[in-house]
């Protein structure tokens, strides 16, 4: 059975011959356990693309998260120069911004643009911003170096922002399951006027802020048809931070919940894909609004100290209903812990949620940097030791 098959039988609450194994890697993990010079894993698709493929091949994952989009195509040609500085590479670009490449993490850009403030923002200039394009987010928000401002339809994506996800679908053939990955409003609106501006203006000018959430969700949702016309399997909508330390469950019902259901809704309608969520820490009183959204499963589902998920309750009131992704702790126990300890959570794992199918193991969040191989590979032996 391929992995592509194992997690499309989890994804229908159905069993397969093992439980699958999917996590998603830090880009920092990539950088430092690939063979690929740090920088390129962030600007190039192919290398990316690569290590994607590299990594799932060595840790026996049957999943792989496309998580960065495709760059320019001439991005080499827009850089006036490159200096080496404190176990960084910093890069000089043509329309004086400058990125820092770390050797172990993500790369940050830093332009002399002048970013709006809230009172400046209208809403109907928004459509989607991609806060992990190479030149960072302007405002009204262009791609790259192009300083191009496209209709809000699906012309507002340049061709080459499908690159990284035309090139994996084509070296996976068919043997891994693909999800590919928008992100939601919520966090659009929190990048684009900084964390602290931006809960701040929830509380203090919140129909507004549903104008520009309305805005951005027309443009995720046009973003996520584009990837859907691929030969993909899921789109994971990330919605980091829109856990319980960060708003409550009324703020998410309000300013997360109605826009991340225009997307799943429209998804839906168009497409036959499974649509899921990635939500970090404290999640466990609002999984009902997540199922009020309309999605196909959750991911993440941070256990203690970490968050409040349990596994087992969470099975036992919405496993029927949503397909589950997660819960195994990243920091304390598969960057911490032994081997033995992260075989010994992943095998309880696999008997306390998969038995009935529905559960796919992964860490709760994203495999830390430093994580070891030794360590990841637990994940594997735990579910080829448990068949179905």
């Amino acid at each position: 059975m391929t992995g592509k098959e194992r997690v499309g039988l989890a994804i229908n609450l159905k069993t397969a011959d093992r439980v699958p194994v999917f996590c998603q890697l830090s880009l920092g993990h990539y950088m430092i356990h690939t063979p690929y010079e740090p920088y390129l894993i962030w600007f190039s698709p192919q290398f990316f693309a690569d290590a994607l493929k590299m990594l799932a091949e060595e840790y026996h994952f049957d999943g792989i998260l496309v998580n960065l989009p495709g760059r320019q195509r001439d991005w080499k040609e827009h850089i006036l120069r490159k200096e080496e500085k404190d176990n960084e590479i910093i890069i000089h670009w043509d329309d004086n911004s400058y990125s820092v490449c770390p050797l172990n993490d993500n790369v940050h850009n830093f332009s002399k643009k002048r970013m709006p403030t809230f009172e400046e923002v209208n809403p109907d200039d928004l459509f989607y911003l991609e806060p992990h394009d190479i030149t960072g987010i302007d405002h009204p928000y262009t791609y790259g170096f192009s300083q191009i401002h496209g209709p809000h339809n699906r012309d507002f994506f340049p061709e080459y922002l499908l690159d990284t996800l035309k090139i994996v679908v084509k070296i996976a053939e068919d043997r891994f399951h693909i999800s590919s990955e928008v992100f939601s409003p919520f966090t659009q609106l929190m990048e684009l006027l900084g964390y602290t501006d931006a809960l701040i203006a929830l509380m203090e000018c919140p129909d507004k802020c549903e104008k520009m959430l309305e805005s951005l969700s027309l443009g995720t949702a046009e973003l996520a048809g584009l990837q859907a016309g691929l030969d993909i399997d899921a789109v994971l909508v990330s919605s980091a931070f829109a856990g319980g330390g960060f708003i409550s469950k009324d703020f998410y019902r309000r300013f997360v919940l109605p826009y991340e259901k225009n997307i799943v809704d429209r998804i839906h309608r168009e497409t036959e894909l499974p649509v899921y969520v990635h939500t970090c820490g404290a999640i466990g009183d609002r999984i009902d609004l997540m199922v009020e959204a309309g999605y196909d499963g959750i991911d993440t589902m941070d256990p203690p100290p970490l968050g409040n998920t349990e596994i087992e309750e969470v099975m036992e009131k919405y496993g029927q209903k949503l397909f589950l992704k997660g819960n195994l702790d990243p920091v304390n126990v598969l960057l911490k812990g032994s081997k033995e300890d992260v075989y010994r959570k992943a095998d309880w794992l696999i008997k306390r949620a998969g038995r009935g199918g529905g559960y796919i193991l992964s860490t709760a969040c994203s495999v830390a940097p430093q994580a070891s191989p030794e360590n990841i590979d637990q994940l594997y032996r735990a579910s080829a030791a448990n068949p179905y």
